[in-house]
């Protein structure tokens, strides 16, 4: 019975991923075509627009941020590649350095960014914290919730890759 909901626990990590790396798609898209918009509008007319260039890195910030769960979902992170593509690691081994990694490093990583960013993000919301530069964005705490809402993602995802793991090693003795 915990081994279902374990697994159904899983599976909705992994729904979560699947939609925000969705969303994240189209926010490449988006990002793309503004940053275009942008050269063709400083380059051949001479116009340009602070905003527009903060909203671009922003975009990238998003992308970043919310795709990152759903990257480790498909299993193109960055690992200790020197050990994990060996011929020689079996798909055992490799789940193994998985639940490890994700033990010891990726969870209590994420963990300390979140518990440190929450505050951040409060502040700039409570302050009202907007660009610096002439004809900035405004609302500047949207950007610094991110970065808390996308390591949440990650860590979901890590849990969920981890439960997946530790229930196909114990299944498969």
């Amino acid at each position: 019975m915990l081994r279902q909901h374990a697994i159904r626990a899983a599976q909705l990590a992994d729904s979560l991923s699947e939609a925000v790396g969705r969303l994240t798609a189209w926010m490449v898209v988006a990002m793309v075509a503004l940053t275009l918009y942008d050269v063709v509008m400083r380059y051949l007319f001479r116009d340009g627009s602070v905003a527009l260039q903060e909203l671009e890195w922003h975009l990238f910030a998003l992308v970043i941020l919310f795709g990152a769960a759903y990257t480790l979902k498909h299993d193109d992170h960055v690992r200790v590649d020197l050990l994990y593509s060996s011929p020689r690691f079996s798909a055992r081994q490799r789940q193994v350095v998985d639940v490890v990694g994700n033990l010891l490093f990726l969870l209590p990583f994420t963990a300390m960014i979140i518990w440190t960013s929450i505050p951040f993000a409060y502040d700039a919301f409570i302050h009202r914290e907007i660009s610096p530069d002439p004809g900035g964005l405004t609302h500047r705490w949207i950007i610094k919730a991110a970065i808390p809402v996308g390591f949440t993602l990650l860590a979901l995802q890590a849990v969920g890759g981890t439960v997946k793991d530790l229930v196909s090693m114990c299944t498969d003795d």
